[in-house]
């Protein structure tokens, strides 16, 4: 779970840490570990097991690390792997915040992620990462032909795609049944609002919501995530993109449904009562909830009631069915590791047949069975609960599903989105109308754009 990104925090100290990390990065990485032609080890390196470790947010339940390691370590007996787990709360923003610490302070690190293209982005900038792709050419591994998504940085790899993210809509089939509604397989966010009008029941405490939207930047471009092409509020170059019109309907339906049909948690409850959108979810105070494909292995470790499953909805109803925002968990070598080359084996490793080896997240690789991908995260949780889990809903959406293409934004659009989002704040609070909101955010994303250079 990530905290929400209208958080203050301070670039200074973002910056500070980061700088001291690349510094760190550049004295403490050196050429310990060239890429070797094969093995986990070097030639002329000790027999003996090396021991990485692998540093995440993810917690025991939610990445069933103890069996995922055992499977690597006993399949690579030259390479000891050990799992560190960064935030008792499975919160990936704490997680990448200890990471940030640990690099400033020269702590071991070996196999890092981050769960957002532009947080990987910004600790490429910032010199944490290790360039792969000396590893994989001498290896015969070429990433485009492996994988869904393409990772790279200005044309070099630093990390390739761990769980593949793809959005879709859960839905309590109890409220659906109750409002006499089918469960969508085809449907636009006009659809989605009226289907949330129709959800929406009581009033006060006891009041439950048709949707639920929460603070991170995909639900301020929600419609940009049907853009084959640019999915983003920037462009790869760091243009601004929030002037299109899929941004501005984004906005306005975000607008109508929080606070004039009322049939979404208002912004400002969310913010201000500090939501999560597991909780609220779960507690049956929404009967939508717009979400990541992760959802579905923690639905089964924790579902509440049965869940049905609906494609993420579409700009135009003719529009082809099925593209929808991506993400991904960017896997790779931490540059001041002092056994890249054994850390490097197990990002290929963990990319590719470790995570059906999980059986807790849907892969990006290529080469995965989504079927068998689907029945191990269903496996791996609890049978009193993913009983829960429609799969005759649950499949065809996966399968309908179509990845837009990923962006891998400029080092600094991590500050143009916190700039985008308090902006959009602003809008949605009523503190300053939808025009004033484009322009001034496409101002400030200019000119975050132009000091970097």
């Amino acid at each position: 779970m990530r905290n929400t990104p209208f958080a203050k925090r301070s670039l200074l100290v973002l910056t500070g840490t980061l700088a001291a990390t690349a510094a760190l990065a550049g004295c403490g990485g050196g050429d310990t570990d060239k890429p070797a032609a094969g093995g986990s080890a070097a030639p002329g390196a000790s027999a003996a097991p090396v021991t990485i470790k692998v540093q995440a947010w993810y917690t025991e339940p939610q990445g069933n690390w103890n069996a995922t390691v055992a499977a690597f370590n006993k399949t690579h007996p030259n390479i000891k792997v050990v799992y560190e787990g960064l935030s008792e709360k499975g919160d990936s923003q704490e997680g990448m915040k200890k990471l940030d610490l640990l690099a400033a302070s020269g702590d071991q690190m070996d196999v890092i992620m981050y769960s957002s293209a532009p947080d990987y982005a910004q600790r490429v900038g910032a010199g944490m990462l290790e360039p792969l792709d000396e590893y994989m050419k001498k290896d015969g591994f070429d990433p485009k032909a492996e994988f869904k998504i393409d990772t790279s940085v200005n044309g070099k790899y630093y990390a390739l795609p761990g769980k593949m993210i793809e959005w879709l809509v859960l839905l309590n089939k109890d409220m659906l049944d109750k409002a006499k509604l089918p469960v969508p397989t085809d449907w636009t966010w006009n659809d989605y609002a009226e289907y949330a009008k129709k959800l929406t029941s009581g009033e006060g405490a006891s009041k439950v919501y048709g949707s639920y939207f929460h603070t991170w930047k995909e639900y301020a471009q929600l419609a940009l995530g049907n853009d084959p092409e640019v999915p983003f509020f920037v462009k790869a170059d760091g243009t601004p993109n929030v002037d299109n019109p899929k941004f501005r309907y984004s906005l306005e339906l975000r607008n109508k449904m929080e606070n004039v049909d009322k049939s979404s948690v208002p912004y400002y409850d969310v913010v201000s009562q500090k939501m999560g959108y597991r909780d609220v979810f779960y507690a049956g105070k929404t009967a939508m909830l717009l979400t990541g494909n992760w959802m579905v292995g923690e639905l089964a470790l924790n579902g509440k009631f049965d869940t049905v499953f609906a494609p993420y909805p579409k700009f135009d109803a003719k529009d082809t069915n099925g593209y929808t925002t991506i993400g991904a968990d960017f896997v790779g070598v931490a540059a001041s590791s002092k056994n890249k080359q054994a850390a490097y084996e197990f990002v290929k490793w963990y990319t590719t047949e470790g995570i059906i080896e999980q059986g807790t997240f849907f892969s990006g690789w290529k080469k995965a069975d989504l079927n068998k991908n689907m029945e191990a995260i269903l496996k791996s949780g609890k049978p009193e609960l993913t009983k829960f889990i429609d799969k005759n809903s649950l499949l065809p959406t996966l399968k309908v599903n179509k990845a837009t293409k990923l962006i891998v934004p400029p080092t600094f659009s991590l500050q143009q989105e916190k700039e985008m989002l308090s902006q959009v704040e602003l809008y949605l609070t009523g503190k300053q109308d939808l025009e004033k909101t484009i322009q001034t955010t496409t101002k400030k994303l200019n000119d975050i754009k132009a000091s970097s250079k």
